[in-house]
């Protein structure tokens, strides 16, 4: 009859869940991951699967059962979280972006169910989100983070102490780019529509009776859509230098 060693199931234990922990808060706040349109079964199936990838990686020292396991855990659940809502952040730079295309072409009215932050989003953000998911994918931007992970582990073991106040700061002072992005990410069209619309001010002065509702919000649509199609081309390179940022703060927080 084999014995059981008691110290080294809590090695397992321990290991399975700082593992869980940390992959449970990524897939919880990141995006592709945690997207509320994935079922729940396969999220759940992503979770355990890179449980138990990872769980050799996660040192085991501690009780799992004492109230430094406890803090342990939640320490494991924040950064998990805070590195997909860096790479969240910059998701919602592009969205936000769409959103500034979508008024300047006239359509902010028009907009669609978004299920993954609730509510209704513009046609444009949509669009745009659907783009950078397929460039994130295409770029193995899933794979580098589940590699990032595995590697923080090594840089920053479970065990080690919660995130501190200036790792919580550069999280918020990255909040910026969500703006500074959005920028980037609208700007080509933007300015051109801006231009068009500089136009329609210059024509209501020379004619004032002219209805400008009726002939330009058709013109304005038509060449917003010309322009949103021409602007298309400097999407990836908006988007990889925001995910370069993000990369970047994310290999900080994890220690590399």
């Amino acid at each position: 009859m084999t014995e059981v060693d008691l110290s080294q199931l809590q090695q397992w234990v321990g290991s399975l869940l700082w593992a869980m922990g940390r992959v449970g808060g990524l897939v919880m706040v990141a995006p592709i991951f945690g997207n509320p349109t994935l079922p729940a079964r396969i999220r759940v199936a992503i979770v355990l699967v890179l449980t138990v990838v990872l769980a050799p990686l996660s040192p085991a020292t501690i009780d799992p059962m004492s109230a430094q396991g406890v803090a342990t855990m939640i320490g494991q659940v924040l950064v998990g979280a805070s590195i997909g809502f860096i790479l969240k952040l910059v998701f919602e730079a592009v969205a936000f972006g769409g959103q500034l295309v979508s008024q300047s072409m006239s359509l902010g009215f028009s907009e669609v169910v978004n299920p993954e932050g609730g509510g209704s989003t513009p046609v444009l953000s949509q669009l745009y989100m659907v783009m950078v998911t397929l460039i994130f994918l295409a770029m193995d931007g899933h794979l580098q983070l589940v590699a990032l992970l595995a590697d923080s582990f090594r840089t920053l073991p479970p065990g080690s102490g919660l995130m501190g106040p200036n790792a919580m700061h550069a999280i918020v002072m990255f909040g910026v780019h969500l703006f500074s992005g959005a920028v980037r990410v609208a700007l080509p069209a933007v300015t051109s529509l801006l231009v068009v619309n500089i136009g329609f001010a210059a024509i209501s002065r020379a004619a004032p009776s002219m209805n400008l509702f009726a002939v330009g919000f058709p013109i304005t649509v038509s060449l917003g859509i010309v322009v949103l199609w021409l602007s298309l081309r400097s999407l990836p390179g908006a988007f990889e230098s925001l995910t370069d940022s993000a990369w970047s703060l994310m290999h900080d927080l994890a220690g590399g």
